[in-house]
């Protein structure tokens, strides 16, 4: 499913992060950057572990910060680490929307035309899809709306179940925003 926004668009899709051919990716991190299991584990797995070695290099930061890295052997330019919890693996509505804010913004500095995001805090950190998929969208059509080069972001998502509650939440939003 894909909407266009302003100068922008917004794609769901079902599939796998590390395959996708923007120019950022982004990785759901803890705030010492370790890329562990889920998201963190593929990346590292098939893109390297330099990028792992990058991100600590960083870190630790701030629960709902990002920070950039190169993307080693994946399709991706760079890989965007959003923190989304922290050592105890506890995320929340805060934590997601800030993480989601500033991975479009670090984006945005670096004139990145294009990212794709996982759905952040609903692996390890267990947040509901639905929630996050509000969240994550609300924030994302309120940075296109305004940015400058950031002109396509992608959800990708790898089960049938959240990528349907993302589905399902761009409709609403976009149902309720022709009214």
């Amino acid at each position: 499913m894909r909407v266009t926004i302003d100068h922008g668009s917004i794609e769901i899709l079902q599939g796998d992060i590390t395959r996708q051919d923007t120019e950022a990716i982004v990785n759901a991190a803890n705030n010492h950057l370790w890329m562990g299991g889920g998201v963190a584990g593929a990346i590292k797995r098939i893109g390297g572990e330099e990028i792992e070695s990058e991100a600590v290099a960083q870190g630790p930061i701030e629960i709902g910060e990002a920070v950039g890295t190169s993307a080693g052997t994946l399709q991706a330019k760079y890989v965007i680490h959003a923190a989304v919890m922290g050592q105890d693996l506890h995320t929340d509505s805060s934590y997601i929307q800030a993480a989601t804010r500033s991975a479009l913004i670090l984006a945005e500095s670096k004139q990145l035309a294009s990212i794709a995001f996982p759905a952040l805090g609903t692996g390890v950190g267990g947040f509901s899809v639905f929630h996050c998929a509000k969240i994550m969208l609300t924030e994302v059509i309120d940075v296109l709306m305004r940015s400058k080069h950031l002109h396509h972001v992608r959800f990708v998502l790898f089960d049938k179940s959240t990528f349907d509650a993302f589905e399902q939440e761009m409709k609403l939003q976009f149902s309720a925003k022709r009214h």
